[in-house]
């Protein structure tokens, strides 16, 4: 995230309408590039947008702010609301969100941070999944504020002229800066002639909508920059680019994906919901906290101090789930939820008194934590009580083998009398 402070007053580029008028950046206008902010892992260029939101809030004039989501699942989990949240922010600060889903572009399929070629979703799969994205989308995002489109209004009528002459205002060299591209090239991994097509047609979304700034995940800052690039290109004024950091997935380890079983949908039922948020480590919690909760930082600040003074971390991850499930579900939904929850947790018949046994290294693969922690004797034992289905971590079932477990303390049960309070360091 970039620190420029804006200067005192700004004016728009040369070039565009107004060029010659000069908007003050007042108190407002630094709050809102503060609440922007919060959470983002870069804002560019930021004096940039802050003229851009010094002269919206001059002229009343919203910003169109971009998201495009390819629908290349069915559902919506915690790990896209990390985008959408912001989105809600710029909705409440006047601005236009367009919530763009990518059906044409996800006929192509996009590489990014791929090691090898995706293949492309069919029409038919591609319209199944969107039938569900925007009615999930909408329980973040204020459906009266918010314009839906789709990119195949303005890519199908390209036809072949229109993507050769849009092919040519992008080099191939410029293509090879991305990182993913330039292993495969260098490793001799195929790289696709429809594949260069994907960050194309994502950056001519951006000239077709007139966005003032688009956001994505940090794995998309490559196709977000060739967006600024064409609009450049097309005579526009440059959007700016806010990138959000990916929200890793109930593992700790891989970011959220419905392909790593590591998700929590947030169209789940509201015990489900909770209790992977419940399963989550005392550590990622807090990433948690500073990615989905709405609690200001001073409050999740405050929350920090009360653990390190000795209050039970599960007490605070308790409040975090009852926030997420009343978000998508209701208040008495989320009530019930703690209370299912307690009471698997009673039934488990957990002792008050066990042993405890503290282990550095952390992240700790399950096997060696069960081992050194002489609930099994060999890592063999231990991968055959999972299998089982007796490996139990707070009460949830482990049938992750090679689960780590981050910092923190934990339950940890192998069978129906073996339990150890672990604390991994």
């Amino acid at each position: 995230m970039t620190e420029t402070k804006p200067d005192s007053s700004v004016s728009l580029p040369s070039g565009t309408p107004g060029a010659a008028a000069t908007y003050p950046v007042t108190p407002e206008v630094e709050r809102d590039l503060a609440i922007v902010r919060r959470g983002c892992d870069e804002l560019l260029v930021e004096a940039e947008f802050a003229r851009k939101l010094a002269r919206s809030r001059a002229t009343g004039v919203p910003l169109r702010i971009k998201l495009g989501l390819d629908p290349t699942a069915p559902d919506i989990h915690l790990g896209h609301t990390v985008v959408l949240n912001k989105m809600r922010q710029l909705q409440e600060l006047g601005h236009t969100v367009i919530f763009l889903i990518g059906d044409f572009t996800s006929m192509i399929g996009d590489p990014s941070g791929r090691n090898a070629t995706r293949p492309p979703l069919t029409r038919e799969q591609i319209e199944a999944n969107a039938k569900t994205y925007y009615a999930q989308a909408s329980l973040v995002l204020d459906p009266a504020r918010t314009e839906v489109r789709y990119n195949s209004e303005w890519c199908d009528p390209l036809g072949a002229r229109g993507m050769i002459q849009l092919a040519s205002r992008y080099t191939v060299a410029r293509m090879l800066e991305r990182e993913d591209f330039t292993k495969r090239f260098k490793g001799g991994v195929p790289i696709s002639v429809h594949e260069f097509l994907y960050p194309l047609m994502q950056g001519y979304d951006s000239v077709a909508l007139k966005a003032d700034l688009e956001l994505g995940g940090t794995d998309q800052k490559f196709n977000l920059l060739v967006g600024r690039e064409l609009q450049k290109e097309y005579g526009q004024e440059p959007q700016c680019i806010l990138t959000m950091p990916l929200l890793e997935g109930t593992d700790g380890v891989e970011k959220m994906s419905k392909s790593k079983n590591n998700y929590i949908g947030i169209s789940e039922a509201p015990e489900s919901m909770f209790g992977k948020l419940m399963s989550i480590s005392d550590t990622l919690m807090w990433r948690y906290y500073e990615l989905l909760s709405f609690r200001s930082l001073e409050e999740i600040a405050g929350l920090k101090r009360e653990a390190e003074a000795g209050r039970n971390p599960r007490d605070i991850k308790v409040m975090l789930a009852q926030e997420i499930v009343t978000r998508f579900h209701s208040a008495a939904a989320a009530e019930q939820a703690l209370a299912d929850f307690e009471a698997r947790f009673k039934q488990k018949a957990i002792p008050d008194q066990m042993p405890e046994v503290s282990i550095a290294g952390a992240p700790l693969g399950i096997l060696q934590v069960l081992r050194e922690a002489g609930l099994c004797a060999s890592a063999s034992e231990a991968q055959r009580n999972i299998e089982q289905g007796g490996v139990r971590i707070d009460a949830a079932k482990v049938e992750d083998k090679g689960l780590k477990l981050d910092a923190g303390t934990y339950v940890v049960q192998v069978g129906k009398r073996k339990f150890a309070r672990v604390t991994v360091r």
